[in-house]
């Protein structure tokens, strides 16, 4: 934990724009060290899979720009001087990585937009359904080539209910963690990609100077 948080305050002691988190795969961990961030003056920006079979998930927190950030930084600094050498750090357990109690709300709404954000990897557009179908029917007719027609047709028959089984499930889960945080207030925006994003009441898309570009 110590490591991890010690890594993060390194970089938000730079007062670099951006801060990387990489909390090894685990969604609960970087939503807590995500909260972390938020204390000393940052914004969720993005997450997404990376590394080694995409095991990796990787939380981008933004400099919030608002004289409100810098306030909830300045108070940060002051109770917690300690934090990444072994002290107290502002919401967690000391010495671990579990909320506190007045920070589990917090934390629970920065998981599921971290989840919401990764899961966008897994829900197929219309292009990649399209392409999954049809990776089927190549299957199909390969093994016409070489097996009865029945089999070749309960495989491929097979394959395809898999893959309508898996966008399922995709989209049903995303779309409840949508609910969620809309439930929490959050509103819904699409960003330069056309991706669906959550954002706070009066929150810009990070990365924009002009909150108005949102």
């Amino acid at each position: 934990m110590e490591r991890h948080i010690a890594g993060m305050l390194q970089q938000i002691a730079r007062q670099q724009d951006t801060v990387e988190i990489a909390p090894q795969g685990s969604t609960p961990k970087a939503a807590a060290l995500a909260h972390v961030a938020e204390q000393y003056g940052y914004t969720y920006g993005m997450a997404y899979r990376t590394g080694f079979k995409n095991s990796l998930i990787q939380v981008r927190m933004y400099r919030d720009p608002r004289p409100a950030a810098r306030v909830r930084e300045a108070a940060t600094i002051t109770a917690h001087p300690q934090a990444g050498n072994r002290g107290t750090v502002p919401g967690l357990e000391q010495g671990s990585l579990k909320p506190l109690p007045e920070a589990v709300a917090a934390v629970a709404v920065l998981k599921d937009l971290i989840t919401f954000d990764v899961m966008a990897l897994y829900v197929a557009d219309r292009r990649q359904k399209v392409m999954g179908y049809l990776a089927c029917a190549v299957l199909t007719a390969l093994l016409l080539v070489d097996g009865s027609p029945v089999e070749a047709v309960a495989s491929g028959g097979a394959v395809a209910l898999l893959f309508t089984v898996a966008f399922t499930v995709g989209a049903t889960r995303r779309g409840k963690i949508a609910q969620r945080l809309t439930d929490a207030g959050y509103l819904a925006v699409r960003d330069e990609q056309g991706g669906q994003r959550f954002l706070r009441p009066g929150q810009q898309l990070p990365g924009h100077p002009d909150p108005s570009a949102a």
